[in-house]
């Protein structure tokens, strides 16, 4: 989704100067593959399957010339919100003892958890990344469409692409009026209940601008559903992609029944 991108990123989207020929693939076809991607990662079991899982992934965000820096730096994020959790699973998993510390002692099959989790959790961030999130939001909304998923979730998706930045604008105005008024955020009562006031007086119009685009829409003759105006068409391309996609996924889920099965 171009507009989550940073500035840099959506200028050499729309350029076109480095587009990966992941992206000139069918969008539907890149949802399609993003979501089984995702289905056989959370199946697999073994380290070594979910390692390769995660150099398959890193494969796709090179294909996709995703830029490095951004991209690990989101990764780096994720990470960091699953730290303490990844930190806690070897004490609280019981186990076979690999080390103690103190009076806790750390299980091998909790230090197998965490480092399953990890592998999981950017194998498939980094699969989205590269085949859903290089996507304009509007062509995922309609490839959604196009892949029959309930309307009311693609017209739900497609509003809040068209009008996050209007809401985001009233905020702004909101926010300057504060200002204006000398307000200075602290640790106090009146902070408090001056963003409460805020968030609800947010809400107000809100709620007051969407009657209003639901009046417009209606005199327009709006009944419920888009007319999508996106042709997609699956090119000789978009078959040997699914062909490769398809013998991978399966080599993957192989390759963890024979290494279960060893074990």
């Amino acid at each position: 989704m171009g507009h989550l991108l940073e500035p840099a990123e959506c200028a050499t989207t729309a350029g076109g100067a480095r587009r990966g020929w992941l992206r000139d693939l069918d969008p539907r076809l890149r949802i399609v593959a993003a979501t089984l991607f995702a289905l056989v990662v959370v199946s697999l079991s073994g380290l070594q399957t979910l390692a390769l899982a995660l150099c398959l992934a890193i494969l796709l965000m090179l294909w996709a010339r995703l830029p490095a820096g951004p991209t690990l730096k989101r990764m780096a994020a994720m990470d960091g919100f699953m730290l303490f959790i990844l930190l806690l699973l070897p004490f609280t998993v019981p186990g076979t003892p690999i080390f103690a510390w103190g009076s806790f002692s750390a299980s091998a099959e909790g230090l197998h958890k965490a480092v399953a989790i990890v592998l999981k959790a950017n194998a498939i961030v980094l699969a989205l990344l590269a085949l859903v999130g290089s996507l304009e939001a509007v062509t995922l909304g309609h490839a959604l469409a196009r892949l029959r998923m309930p309307a009311t979730l693609v017209q739900l998706l497609l509003f809040t692409v068209r009008y996050i930045t209007v809401i985001g604008e009233e905020y702004a105005r909101l926010r300057t009026a504060m200002r204006a008024r000398c307000f200075r955020p602290g640790n106090n009562r009146h902070t408090y209940r001056s963003l409460g006031y805020l968030v609800g007086m947010l809400l107000v119009r809100s709620l007051e601008r969407s009657e209003r685009i639901l009046a417009a829409m209606r005199c327009r003759g709006f009944q419920g559903r888009f007319h999508l105006l996106d042709q997609f068409a699956y090119r000789p391309g978009d078959a040997v992609f699914a062909g490769a996609a398809a013998f991978a996924f399966a080599a993957l889920l192989a390759l963890d029944l024979l290494h279960a099965n060893l074990v």
